[in-house]
């Protein structure tokens, strides 16, 4: 059985990268059956508990206050609408709730013992719950741990060279810090990144180096096709063939053997066959529901068709990790800190984020 590796080179991954097609979905077949089923795929299910209004400039993202983007924004939901929405989720086949929230990090105070709450009540459901929330604490996350927290999505996006031509309100250190936060929980962590948003196939193996060399490397990967929004500073970029997807699922799947590939944003743009292709290169997890967040995604129905056509089935709860146990509010180590962490700010000028900030101006 091939091991997992925490040592990769760009050049190494480079090569697999780019091996031939019919050769390079033969060794990731070959993987993705040595340490997983591969009939079975794990449905998640993504809600936005609090959408738009982020003060963060990330270029590919609709939630950003600065753009113009005709995204409806919402307070935080309430712990009985979210518990309906997972219910629902549940009846439909998914195993995984992923809550959402347009926040840079989060603050101590009533919205995170709101969450919390939430995080309890979905747990209780006997669903694996997971969280992205932007930067955490350790502390924090040791809350979260407490409310029995399944996983918490934090991803890098692209490579740490890339990354400062999306982002320039935070730090690749800083997400880096927040997984370290993550890893001194029993929190599983979900951490992967978009391709599509113009950078070359050396960032794309530079973002696969950076994941696959944290030990242990994340349970949970996904692999994001860019939806380009209009009024995002990303709108203009040419979608990702599905050669590309193919190849960067496979190239993750043999890199990191034990992960679980989620195939997420940009499946609407993927045909069944595209997609077959991908669960075959080691795709083993999806969101379901017609959202991602804010962005157009399969529905339901249709993906359980498909489910069907290629012989999958949804994975049961809890088969990777026990069940965590949900520590009530009232019996809690941890208490809130009222931290105010100093996270980083590079504010560097990235010139099509601040076009399309002026021209939101305009159309504001």
């Amino acid at each position: 059985m091939s091991e997992t590796r925490h040592n990769w080179t760009k050049a190494e991954i480079l090569d697999i990268y780019n091996t031939s097609l019919m050769e390079l979905l033969y060794q990731a077949a070959t993987i993705h059956r040595e340490h997983h089923d591969p009939n079975t795929v794990q449905v998640s299910t993504l809600l936005s508990i609090k959408t738009g209004g982020c003060p963060e400039d990330c270029g590919y993202c609709p939630q950003a206050a600065r753009y113009h983007t005709n995204i409806e924004g919402n307070d935080l939901m309430t712990v009985n609408q979210v518990k309906a929405q997972a219910l629902r989720a549940k009846s439909s086949g998914s195993s995984r709730v992923c809550m959402g929230a347009a926040w840079r990090n989060v603050k101590d105070g009533e919205e995170f013992d709101q969450v919390l709450e939430m995080v309890r009540t979905i747990n209780k459901l006997d669903m694996e719950v997971c969280c992205t929330l932007g930067m955490i604490t350790e502390n924090q996350a040791q809350r979260l741990a407490e409310a029995g927290l399944y996983a918490y999505n934090h991803n890098l996006d692209s490579s740490e060279e890339y990354y400062k031509e999306v982002i320039s309100t935070r730090g690749y250190e800083d997400r880096l810090k927040t997984i370290d936060n993550v890893r001194k929980t029993n929190v599983t962590v979900c951490s992967g990144g978009i391709i599509g948003m113009g950078e070359n196939i050396e960032d794309r193996a530079g973002m696969l180096v950076a994941l696959s060399t944290l030990n242990p490397q994340p349970e949970s990967v996904p692999i994001n096709a860019l939806v380009a929004v209009e009024g995002t500073p990303l709108e203009e970029q040419t979608p990702i063939s599905i050669w590309e997807m193919v190849r960067m699922v496979a190239t993750t799947r043999i890199v990191m053997p034990e992960t679980q590939v989620r195939l997420s944003a940009g499946r609407t743009e993927m045909t069944r066959e595209g997609q077959a292709m991908c669960f075959f290169a080691g795709a083993n997890s999806i969101f379901a529901g017609d959202k991602l967040l804010t962005t157009p995604n399969p529905d339901v129905s249709e993906d359980m068709e498909m489910f069907k056509l290629l012989g999958l089935n949804p994975q049961k709860p809890f088969i990777k990790k026990m069940q965590p146990e949900s520590v009530e509010a009232a019996q809690s180590q941890y208490q809130a800190l009222g931290e105010k962490p100093k996270w980083s700010r590079p504010e560097h000028k990235i010139e099509r984020n601040e076009t399309a900030k002026e021209k939101a101006k305009v159309l504001k």
